[in-house]
């Protein structure tokens, strides 16, 4: 273990990143420069993958061959993350929407469908919202975090009774873009300092000896936003839903309320799908639910076969891809 302070980001790139087997390549929207992939027959229907927080594009890595048969695709770093952009007081869920609003258009070029894991769930509900009119044909919610990711949802827990304090946790002792790095005392201090029932959650972040890739290509003040609210203060999550215009696939993931304190474990509860199922319809939006409660936060990481799968299938229903 160690101290690591300043070690990580784009400032860094021999300490941080490592090479992958697709060529990345860089978007300047004009505030920041997006890393991103592209791969599949360019008259193939376009699509665009939004990672979760603390995943890069290549969190897609393993799907891209498959999703590749029926789609351009292309995966994007958000800023914050990746070799993309950081951008120190300026981790909203409106800046990261407005970032890839610049994308589709100077990279696509054309109408897309979007999906997000996690916080790339919710940035892609923004874009099925708030994207100029026409550039979105469609939106896959991945186990996003709606209401459950605002310091004060309308319905169910928020970000203090969720992944929230994990997220304190890591800005508290790495601090934003990594200006304390304090890996040693973070890990330490895990057990002590963060609620019993995030110690799951913390094993699965990879919180052992060394930091572990995907964190090292990470701000922690992105968490640190979400912690606040700073994140979602200006987009409240029922205003965005009710402006929904495209139609959207949900698919929701393992989640468990403890009966006893109330916390959430998982992106979204029962009771905020609901509300979710409830507000994106009353547009007159086409609205598919899909509950998959065994599966891990991220099919595509878990299962990317089925990932892929299931994409299709539903494009095919909406007459996006043949069936």
């Amino acid at each position: 273990m160690g101290t690591y302070v300043n070690a990580f980001g784009p400032h860094a790139p021999d300490t941080t990143f490592v090479s992958h087997s697709f060529e990345e390549q860089l978007f300047d929207t004009g505030e920041v420069e997006l890393n991103y992939v592209a791969t599949g027959d360019p008259t193939n229907p376009a699509l665009l993958l939004v990672p979760g927080q603390t995943e890069s594009w290549w969190g897609y890595e393993a799907a891209l061959p498959s999703l590749a048969e029926h789609f351009h695709t292309h995966a994007v770093d958000l800023r914050g993350q990746g070799r993309s952009t950081r951008t120190p007081g300026r981790y909203t869920l409106d800046n990261m929407g407005n970032d890839l609003v610049r994308f589709i258009d100077g990279v696509i070029g054309r109408p897309t469908i979007v999906a997000g894991l996690s916080s790339g769930g919710v940035i892609t509900a923004w874009l099925s919202a708030y994207a100029r009119p026409g550039q979105v044909r469609a939106a896959y919610y991945e186990d996003p975090p709606l209401f459950s990711s605002e310091t004060r949802p309308i319905v169910g827990q928020g970000i203090g009774q969720s992944i929230g304090p994990l997220f304190a946790h890591m800005a508290k002792y790495l601090g934003d873009q990594w200006s304390i790095g304090d890996w040693t005392t973070m890990v330490a201090t895990t057990a002590t300092e963060l609620p019993s029932w995030l110690g799951f959650i913390a094993g699965l972040f990879g919180l052992g000896d060394t930091p572990p890739q995907n964190l090292k290509e990470y701000d922690p003040e992105w968490g640190r936003a979400f912690w606040t609210g700073a994140f979602s203060a200006a987009c409240p999550h029922d205003a965005m839903l009710r402006a929904v215009k495209v139609p959207v696939m949900f698919t929701h993931h393992l989640r468990v309320v403890d009966e006893t304190s109330g916390v959430l474990m998982g992106a979204i509860s029962d009771l905020q799908a609901d509300r979710v199922r409830q507000l994106v319809p009353d547009g007159g939006n086409a609205f598919e639910y899909k509950s998959f409660p065994q599966m891990g936060h991220s099919m595509h990481g878990q299962d990317p076969q089925l990932y892929a799968d299931t994409l299709f299938a539903w494009a095919g229903d909406l007459g996006i891809v043949p069936r």
